[in-house]
C-alpha cells in the first residue's frame, strides 16, 4: 500500500485526472478499474472518478509496489540545456521572450528543444519546482506561438496560476496584441471575422463549418506599399492571424505557409506578440495595472525601420 498525500498544486481537481497525470504510463481504463475495485480509495473510503480533490486528502493505493513504478514516469530534471529570457516574474507567472525558430512546446514525436522545457528547467535550477516532490504538476504555458512567430509567453509556476490564467484566456480577459508587417497599403482599421478549419495538412482556411475567430487590424504606419499593422487577437486559433489576412488578400512578408513566401528584408515571417494586458479578477488582479511589452529583434527592427523610417518603438 502507498499512501499519497494531496499538495497545494493536485487541489481542486477530478481525481482521476490526477490519477492519470500521477500514473503518467497508465491509460484511463486502469485508473477507472481500480477505481471501481476500490484498490484506490480517497481518506480510506471508495472514490468515484470525478470526486474533486483537496490540499490535505490522502489517497491510498492498494497495488504492488511492481505496478505502482511500472506506470510511474518521473520527469528527468534537465531536459534542455538553454533558459529562456525573462520578461517578467512574480511568485505567480513568468513572461518569457521567445525567439524564432523554437517551438512553444515539444511535438511530442522526436525532443526538439521548445520554450516549455527551459521555462522547467529555470525553474528547477532556481528551485522554485521540483519534480521529485510533485504529485501531478508541471509548470505550464498557457498560449502557445508558432515556431517562427515570436513574442511573449504567459508561464504558470503552480496551478492556480494556471487554472486562473487558463480560465481567464478562455473569457478573454487577456488581451494578446501583434506587430504584422504585410505588402500593400492599409489606412483605415478592419476586422475579419470569420470560421477556420484545419486540414489534414495543417493547413487553416475559411469554413463555414469551421470554429469563430475574430481578429482586429488597425495600420500603425503605412509606406512604399508596405503597412505594419497592429493585431489584436480576440479569439485564439491556429494560424488565426495568418489565415484571416489571407481570406483579405493580404500576406505577411516571409510567410511561405498562407503568402507569396517573399523575403523582403527578412527571411521569416514578420509577425511578432508585442504586447499583452490581462484584464484579471480577484486575486490576480495586481497583473492588471502592469504594461508588459517586448519589440522584435534586431533583425526584424532594423528591416520595420528601413522600410518606414521610423523608430518602432515610437509607433507601439
Amino acid at each position: 500500500m502507498r499512501k499519497i498525500i494531496v499538495g497545494p498544486n493536485d487541489g481542486g481537481q477530478r481525481i482521476d485526472r490526477f490519477l492519470k497525470k500521477y500514473f503518467k504510463g497508465a491509460n484511463l481504463s486502469f485508473i477507472y478499474k481500480n477505481l471501481r475495485k476500490k484498490n484506490i480509495k480517497l481518506n480510506g473510503a471508495r472514490a468515484k472518478e470525478d470526486e474533486l480533490l483537496k490540499e490535505g486528502d490522502e489517497i491510498y493505493l492498494y497495488l504492488s509496489d511492481e505496478t505502482i513504478e511500472k506506470f510511474l514516469k518521473k520527469e528527468d530534471v534537465k531536459k534542455s540545456q538553454k533558459l529562456p529570457k525573462i520578461l517578467y516574474e512574480d511568485e505567480n507567472i513568468c513572461l518569457l521572450e521567445k525567439g524564432v525558430n523554437i517551438l512553444s512546446h515539444n511535438d511530442q514525436r522526436t525532443y526538439q528543444d521548445n520554450m516549455l522545457d527551459r521555462f522547467v528547467d529555470y525553474l528547477i535550477l532556481k528551485g522554485d519546482y521540483n519534480p521529485r516532490l510533485e504529485n501531478s504538476f508541471r509548470p505550464s504555458i498557457c498560449n502557445r506561438l508558432d515556431r517562427n512567430t515570436s513574442g511573449i509567453l504567459i508561464g504558470a509556476k503552480n496551478a492556480k496560476a494556471l487554472r486562473e490564467i487558463n480560465e481567464a484566456i478562455r473569457e478573454r480577459k487577456v488581451d494578446k496584441f501583434y506587430l504584422a508587417l504585410v505588402r500593400g497599403r492599409i489606412s483605415e482599421d478592419f476586422e475579419v471575422n470569420i470560421n477556420l478549419r484545419k486540414n489534414e495538412n495543417n493547413l487553416v482556411f475559411e469554413d463555414r463549418e469551421g470554429k469563430k475567430s475574430l481578429t482586429r487590424f488597425h495600420p500603425l504606419i503605412t509606406k512604399n506599399d508596405y503597412s505594419l499593422l497592429k493585431v489584436n487577437l480576440i479569439t485564439g486559433r491556429t494560424h488565426q492571424i495568418r489565415a484571416s489576412l489571407a481570406a483579405r488578400g493580404l500576406y505577411l512578408i516571409g510567410d511561405r505557409k498562407y503568402g507569396s513566401g517573399a523575403r523582403d528584408f527578412i527571411d521569416y515571417q514578420a509577425l511578432h506578440n508585442y504586447e499583452i494586458k490581462f484584464n484579471m479578477d480577484g486575486e490576480f488582479s495586481y497583473l492588471n495595472d502592469k504594461k508588459f511589452t517586448y519589440l522584435p529583434d534586431n533583425k526584424l527592427i532594423k528591416a520595420l525601420e528601413e522600410i518606414f523610417s521610423a523608430k518602432i518603438g515610437d509607433l507601439v
